[in-house]
């Protein structure tokens, strides 16, 4: 189990150490032009367009608001009401909801006191208010737990501490107990949403007995029933015992996400050297081992995102929890080392967060003040576009409408992490920009079809609240899903 600390860390670091030799020059990084005036953590995209984070292990949220050009670097900040003062956890579950809310739960820390607590809290960005959550019955414990948001729009949790697990009635806000036949406890693990819709989960092994496996496990929501899904070929998690060390383990493991040609990709944590990877086909229901981390390195907790162009960027340390973190883009076959942020040299890969923004950069953050955008330098193919199929042309300010097409929901949950720091972006954004001005809009979209991904041909709607604040005139809208959006039509707004 982890102790981590929550100290800042004051970095100098030049900057032609970020191209040193090896690294790809063509991508970027750009701190934002307004650092944080806060320690910054576990961003969340609302639905608005703008990001929530919250101020590490306090009751203290933040909103990050674009430019009017739609910049995420030249946004500003501009402070949420807090939680409760008696919950501010660090390492918790969250998802952002279809109704547009934000959920939290749990959380290893509690204002800074290492107690996997019970807790959770409801956001409405409408209102700005928070609400108390009460656990599912019977549960003393949440933790760093992983949870998610199913096809179907309802949210799922686990305790990390034990092997239960519940859904959400979003409209009682009651728990229902789910998730028979897991084969460990929940603590570590991670879960990846299927085109099929069942989750994907690679065991973590948190059992004193076992000091090796390669084991992972399917969620099918329809049942309630976990599967096996095969050795993972190589193990992930991490275990001294299993190369024949004397400490105890940490049984961590790296993030998994879904690329777009419908495998998964699974990093690991391995004392014994490199961090191991492997590769699920749902087609074939078989693992691959693929290429360890290079140059030793591996992700014990960390933070991994799709770019754009189907490339996996991945933040990764030299050993279980040291410090160095060195960042690679993965194409499915081979890592490429890329540039990292200023705090780099100081961070361990546990520090940081990933978010894919509506522009296709990636925002991270390291418990500092220094929040960072990530520009990859390829591009998406047109097969990966969200298509809009309906919408009304004219849009009156205020007023609510219904948007239909295919692919709104992305390819992928977006970014993943160990377990807890859930950051998933999959759901539809309606992005509107005033032909005149140039200026950019984000429309507050809710009520979503579904929560699914790779929803293929098949045809899926949202509904989005035109800003009162909208210039008038003729513009041009489109969907945004993981950055990628679909071909502009011409609205006209009143």
């Amino acid at each position: 189990m982890r102790m981590r600390d929550l100290q800042e860390l004051a970095i100098a670091l030049v900057t032609s150490l970020l191209f040193a030799t090896g690294l790809t020059e063509a991508q970027t990084w750009t701190p934002l032009i307004h650092p944080a005036p806060f320690s910054a953590n576990a961003p969340l995209l609302l639905t608005d367009g703008t990001v929530m984070l919250q101020d590490t292990g306090t009751p203290n949220w933040w909103r990050l608001t674009p430019d009017e050009n739609g910049s995420y670097v030249n946004g500003t900040w501009s402070h949420l009401s807090s939680t409760a003062a008696s919950y501010g956890p660090q390492y918790f579950a969250a998802a952002v909801l279809p109704d547009g809310r934000v959920i939290i739960e749990g959380g290893e820390y509690n204002l800074g006191s290492q107690n996997w607590t019970d807790k959770g809290a409801l956001y409405d960005p409408t209102t700005d208010t928070w609400t108390s959550m009460k656990p599912p019955t019977g549960w003393t414990s949440i933790g760093d737990g992983q949870s998610i948001v199913l096809a179907n729009g309802t949210f799922m949790l686990a305790n990390s501490l034990t092997k239960q697990e519940a859904l959400l009635n979003l409209k009682t806000l009651t728990w229902t107990p789910t998730g028979t036949g897991k084969f460990d406890i929940n603590d570590e693990e991670g879960w990846t949403m299927l085109p099929n819709h069942t989750l994907l989960t690679v065991d973590a092994y948190v059992n004193r007995y076992l000091a090796t496996g390669t084991a992972s496990e399917i969620y099918n929501p329809t049942t309630g029933v976990w599967t096996s899904a095969g050795s993972t070929g190589v193990q992930l998690w991490d275990s001294s015992a299993a190369c024949g060390g004397s400490g105890s383990a940490s049984y961590e493991v790296g993030p998994a996400l879904l690329r777009p040609n419908r495998t998964v990709f699974a990093t690991g944590a391995n004392r014994c050297g490199a961090g191991h990877t492997s590769i699920y086909n749902p087609s074939t229901k078989t693992w691959t081992p693929g290429p360890d981390l290079p140059n030793g390195d591996d992700i014990a907790d960390g933070p991994a995102a799709l770019l754009p162009d189907g490339n996996v960027l991945v933040d990764t340390s030299p050993g279980i929890f040291r410090t160095g973190t060195k960042f690679y883009e993965f194409n499915g076959t081979k890592f490429t080392q890329v540039p990292g942020p200023a705090n780099s040299i100081g961070d361990s890969s546990y520090y940081g967060s990933m978010l894919v923004l509506p522009t296709g950069q990636i925002l991270f953050t390291d418990f500092s003040s220094d929040v960072e955008v990530y520009t990859a330098k390829g591009t998406y193919k047109p097969a990966w576009v969200p298509t809009i199929i309906s919408v009304a042309g004219t849009l009156v300010r205020g007023s609510t409408y219904k948007i239909t097409g295919t692919q709104f929901n992305g390819l992928s949950q977006g970014a993943a992490y160990g377990d807890d720091q859930q950051t998933s972006t999959n759901y539809p954004l309606v992005r509107i920009t005033n032909n005149a001005t140039g200026h950019v809009f984000y429309a507050r979209t809710h009520n979503h079809s579904t929560m699914a991904v790779d929803t293929a041909a098949n045809v899926v709607s949202t509904q989005f609240d035109v800003p009162i604040s909208m210039e008038p005139g003729p513009s041009t809208l489109v969907v945004v899903a993981n950055g990628i959006p679909s071909s502009p039509v011409a609205v006209s707004v009143d």
